[in-house]
């Protein structure tokens, strides 16, 4: 009953997403991305991750414990485990469980009736040579590479490409644990740094193994792994809600220069928490941890892979000049402490909500150290990275990401509003009030909508639309007559397009009401300057 009842879903689900903007959806697609019958019935409670890593021979093994609780009777569960990685045994009370398995997918038959309400766990044993990550942390896996002295130098990826890349778990975002213990065997000269606190180190002849604690619920791609022949520092942070650990884990050769440039974490948490509230993991720590990719936001397990310098490599993504006032990867892979760690989207078609107001982030960061023009130039500056290929929201319940744009093009409409709420402190405690709300919890796209709605006091349903859904850039079109009118309209808009826009006229600022429909209006105007102000994502065209 409970298989025919998932085959039915998935061909619904499949007949409803099998093409997109060109691309195919597959069963396997359905299974990742989709809360299958088989994942509804029981919410995560607890997992005690616990692998040993065979750095020579890029091999590891171990279990999960998944501790759950039953909202529903049913007796089929599934977990998620990619190849080429193999599920040797689940076990329930001691008792051997079979399991089906669909590639990624596997269907646990579990012979305890499961009450509504009643607290039990499963064991998964597993093993294998896990996927190497072809370029991380875009498309990841296990990146295995050495540093400078020959010592292995390891660590995990997997956003998008999902957790079950090197682990068996829930994979899908919309359920995250409530607290985990991750356990990692390493060789005896390596040091393994994972998300939350050390709670002890267990030493063998050949081997240590770290336990890491994580009191607060964490997302699966935000679990990590990081071995390597580590040195520690840190320092503590007074911040909104007391003193806030702040550690360092960098390979040794880099201790000095790791010093200097990650001075920048304080200010960092300084303008984010004044920005956004209080640090959402206090009771995990925040770490940076030097991993051999660019950086990843791994949940109180931050990844730094910026070689010690200012911008993104080195380059300034907005062509501003502020972007090389700071380091892109601690800045930015901070900003989702708050925005993915903290609020995280249930599907990975609303990924905007974390790439967009992380990328806008950066500028709340120039804004607070360096002034609001700075920030206005930062911003503004990334539109030209802007591509409008496809929009921002993706394809929903097949794990499929929409427009890359979701970055600068996201971060541009936040300003966008910004300007619209024309009133800083009021936007301040909107984005505190966002994290406030939705701490620690996964939303959707529209959560987040109709918050910024009701909160900005502006109808913003087709503000999203527009900037979201559709890869058309608003067009403001006006004719300026007789010295002292304006003519003028949007095209290129959807429907009911209304943005209020905020023009200058002799240096003083008026606000017009565009619709797609012409609108003429007085501005007498004392001289002879007329400009649209820049914070607004658009286009501009005089008409002759």
């Amino acid at each position: 009953m409970i298989m025919k009842k998932r085959l039915l879903i998935l061909v619904l689900l499949t007949m409803g997403t099998s093409f997109s903007f060109g691309q195919k959806f597959t069963e396997q697609d359905t299974l990742r991305g989709s809360i299958t019958p088989e994942r509804a019935w029981w919410d995560l409670s607890y997992y005690h991750l616990d692998i040993a890593v065979k750095p020579d021979e890029k091999f590891i093994s171990g279990s999960n414990t998944i501790r759950y609780q039953v909202k529903t009777k049913e007796q089929v569960m599934q977990i998620d485990l990619q190849p080429p990685l193999k599920i040797e045994k689940v076990t329930q009370d001691g008792e051997e469980l079979d399991f089906e398995s669909k590639i990624n997918a596997h269907f646990v038959k579990l012979e305890k009736p499961q009450e509504v309400g009643d607290y039990n766990e499963i064991i998964v044993h597993y093993s294998g040579y896990p996927r190497v990550a072809a370029r991380a942390p875009w498309d990841g896996g296990f990146s295995w590479a050495k540093d400078e002295n020959g010592k292995h130098f390891i660590a995990t990826s997997c956003q998008g490409l999902g957790a079950s890349v090197w682990w068996p778990n829930k994979d899908h975002m919309y359920d995250e644990v409530d607290s985990m213990l991750i356990s990692v065997k390493v060789p005896k000269d390596l040091m393994n740094v994972s998300n939350g606190r050390l709670r002890k180190i267990e030493e063998d002849t050949d081997t240590k193994t770290y336990h890491w604690f994580v009191a607060n619920p964490i997302n699966n791609y935000g679990v990590n792994v990081n071995i390597g022949d580590y040195v520690h520092f840190g320092e503590k942070y007074q911040g909104e809600q007391g003193p806030l650990d702040m550690d360092y884990y960098v390979l040794r050769d880099n201790l000095e220069k790791a010093k200097e440039q990650f001075k920048q974490s304080p200010m960092m948490m300084k303008a984010f928490e004044h920005w956004f509230g209080p640090y959402p993991f206090y009771e995990d720590s925040f770490k940076l941890v030097e991993v051999p990719y660019l950086g990843m936001e791994h949940q109180s397990s931050i990844t730094y892979g910026n070689k010690y310098q200012n911008g993104y490599l080195g380059r300034d993504l907005s062509g501003s000049g502020w972007g090389l006032k700071f380091d892109f990867i601690i800045i930015h892979e901070a900003g989702h402490e708050w925005f993915a760690n903290s609020i995280t989207y249930k599907d990975i078609a609303d990924m905007w909500v974390h790439e967009g107001f992380t990328s806008y982030s950066e500028n709340l960061y120039v804004d607070y150290h360096f002034g609001k023009e700075a920030a206005e130039d930062y911003v503004i500056g990334l539109r030209t990275n802007i591509q409008n290929d496809k929009p921002v929201i993706g394809t929903y319940d097949v794990n499929s990401r929409g427009s890359s744009d979701m970055y600068y093009k996201g971060s541009n409409m936040l300003h966008t509003i910004r300007q619209l709420v024309d009133d800083d402190e009021k936007w301040r405690q909107i984005l505190r009030g966002l994290n406030k709300d939705f701490y620690h919890q996964t939303v959707t796209t529209k959560q987040i909508e109709d918050y910024l709605s009701e909160n900005t006091g502006f109808d913003l349903t087709k503000v999203f639309d527009q900037y979201l859904r559709t890869t058309m850039i608003p067009v403001f079109e006006y004719k300026l007559e007789d010295g002292n009118t304006i003519k003028y309209r949007y095209s290129n808009v959807v429907e009911g397009f209304n943005m209020p826009l905020r023009i200058f006229v002799d240096e003083e600022p008026m606000w017009l009401s565009p619709t797609s429909e012409w609108k003429t209006e007085s501005a007498n105007p004392n001289g002879t300057t007329f400009k649209v102000d820049r914070n607004f994502y658009l286009e501009k065209k005089e008409l002759e």
